[in-house]
């Protein structure tokens, strides 16, 4: 029997899964252990292997191949690490340390990329657009990320990496001309617009007021509070303009959000509403859906990887 192990290395929790099927519903085997990324990149891959070596133990079940989902992505011309927010990963051969420890083969993907697999493959899109061809997935949290999946004539769904590994890379792209500066060089990038922090920012700028994002939009709601309503306000504009780009560019069949700021009812609501004006077509009629597999989504789509 082929069983789907996936491995999910975040910064703070490394998460194993074994999957019977591809179904949220076929867990054999799932355990997390703490990174420990403090102690550096050998550590972590100790880790890892120690995960691997546990789920192995636990259930008497070898694989044949393992994913995982990393917080940045493998350079296709060098092999290593790059745009990992975990940085003593960056530079590191992740890949190749891991299968000479595992001597296993690898497969390795962005976890935002493992996150729009496993929502198009096994998520909410098979709820919504079942018969989908191409679907973005947008990580909106503490960063911004994104993630292309494609499926072909045959069936099989697979996620699109790039040439240079930074396919679907949607949160460095400028969005605000002179905005906050951002960690990648550029400043004004989408991830410096509308990542949870960069929200919260923006407010404190206007109104000299630190507070988190839930609290600015129950201020908003409340009508109270002019500086949360022109951060939200800000948020629905900018976020419009961005689903636009992706929608010209790509026109994919869904548009499915996670991470925290994805939580924010109004982003399905009025989000279309401000593409609307920007699209490159009289309308704007992609769907943008709520993730249905939580944070199990980064760790099945490592599984994934393996079909």
């Amino acid at each position: 029997m082929n069983n789907y192990w996936g491995i999910d290395l975040g910064g703070t929790k490394i998460e194993g899964v074994i999957l019977a099927e591809p179904s949220p519903n076929s867990v054999i085997y799932r355990h997390r252990i703490d990174t420990e990324a403090q102690r550096g990149y050998r550590h972590i891959v100790s880790r890892i292997v120690e995960l691997v070596r546990l789920m192995q133990k636990e259930t008497g079940l070898k694989p044949d191949k393992l994913g995982i989902g990393t917080p940045g992505t493998v350079d296709p011309a060098t092999r290593l690490m790059k745009n990992c927010n975990t940085t003593c990963l960056n530079g590191q051969p992740l890949w190749d340390d891991l299968q000479q420890a595992l001597e296993l083969p690898l497969l390795i993907a962005n976890d935002a990329n493992c996150f729009a697999l496993a929502e198009a493959q096994m998520g909410v899109v098979q709820d919504v657009v079942p018969n989908y061809r191409l679907v973005f997935g947008i990580i909106m949290g503490t960063g911004v990320g994104g993630g292309i999946v494609i499926r072909g004539n045959d069936g099989k769904a697979f996620v699109l990496n790039g040439l240079q590994g930074v396919g679907g890379e949607w949160g460095h792209n400028v969005l605000e001309e002179n905005g906050y500066p951002c960690y990648c060089g550029k400043s004004g990038c989408v991830e410096q617009v509308l990542s949870g922090p960069a929200l919260q920012r923006f407010y404190q700028d206007q109104s000299g007021e630190a507070l988190r994002l839930p609290e600015i939009l129950e201020r908003y709601k409340a009508g109270t509070d002019p500086h949360a309503e022109a951060t939200i306000e800000r948020l629905l504009e900018k976020f419009g303009r961005g689903l636009t780009t992706l929608t010209n560019v790509l026109d994919p069949d869904a548009i499915v959000i996670g991470g925290g700021v994805g939580n924010i009812d109004l982003l399905y609501s009025e989000g279309p509403k401000r593409a609307e004006k920007y699209v490159f077509n009289p309308t704007f009629t992609t769907p943008i859906l709520r993730p249905k597999l939580g944070d199990s989504a980064g760790v099945f789509g490592a599984a994934m990887l393996t079909m």
